[in-house]
């Protein structure tokens, strides 16, 4: 296993609200998570560092090996850091509001735990083939499912940065959860909006089947979201699944 990431301020933005983080637990275990602050002032950027931070220090503590504790685990300590972050944004006017989205894999031998809240993407790249496998916690997404739009009136639609559930919003702060079998050769991407509002779905199949190395993967991700516009904090982290394991 190989992991690589990067976070870049985008084109548009004065501060990077973005944060990535990557921690092993005692027992060998991987966790990577992805986080999009929001809020104003500098209150995304306080809030996607905390939860990225503090949940990966606890992980850090721990000395789980499966993926049930995982699960049961990473539940508990994000409605905590919900509460943490609610807290703080009542008690100090300049974090008013500010909340964070949040995509986290935990990762084991053969198995991982998929895990997210708000409009923060995974994928999985397999034999060549892109599917992305998180649901949008936004407005457009609901709209969708509701048939009042269709996915390509929902690229371009006004309200399209509208999310429905995220750390911060409410006591609310529940998980959608998955659990993927690990595929030799297979790719795991986690991403913020800034690159899969930037980048279509198609063309990020294609990038991430070029030939090179993980971390060129990324800047070439980067790269590609900032010539489109880079109109976001964008960042992307790759977990590639081979038979060399890189912390």
């Amino acid at each position: 296993m190989e992991i690589a990431y990067l976070s870049d301020l985008g084109k548009m933005r004065k501060n990077n609200e973005d944060y990535v983080g990557k921690f092993v637990n005692k027992a060998g275990a991987v966790m990577v998570i992805v986080a999009d602050g929001l809020g104003g002032h500098n209150g995304g950027e306080v809030a996607s560092e905390m939860a990225v931070s503090h949940l990966g220090y606890y992980f850090s503590e721990t000395s789980f090996f499966s993926i049930s504790q995982a699960s049961t685990w990473l539940s508990k300590k994000v409605d905590e850091e919900n509460s943490l972050i609610l807290k703080n944004s009542l008690h100090y006017k300049d974090l008013r509001g500010m909340g964070t989205t949040l995509v986290v894999a935990i990762i084991f031998e053969q198995e991982f735990l998929l895990a997210h809240i708000g409009d923060s993407r995974g994928y999985i790249l397999e034999k060549g083939n892109l599917t992305r496998v998180t649901e949008d916690h936004s407005l457009v997404n609901e709209l969708i499912k509701e048939g009042e739009l269709s996915p390509e009136e929902a690229e371009h639609h006004p309200k399209k940065n509208i999310i429905t559930r995220s750390l911060g919003i409410s006591k609310n702060s529940e998980l959608d959860e998955e659990f993927f079998q690990i595929t030799k050769n297979s790719i795991l991407m986690l991403c913020t909006d800034g690159l899969t509002n930037m980048v279509e779905d198609t063309k990020l199949e294609r990038l991430l089947n070029i030939s090179e190395s993980l971390p060129d993967k990324c800047q070439r991700l980067v790269d590609e979201a900032n010539r489109a516009g880079g109109n976001d904090n964008i960042s992307v982290l790759l977990v590639s699944f081979d038979e060399e394991v890189k912390y």
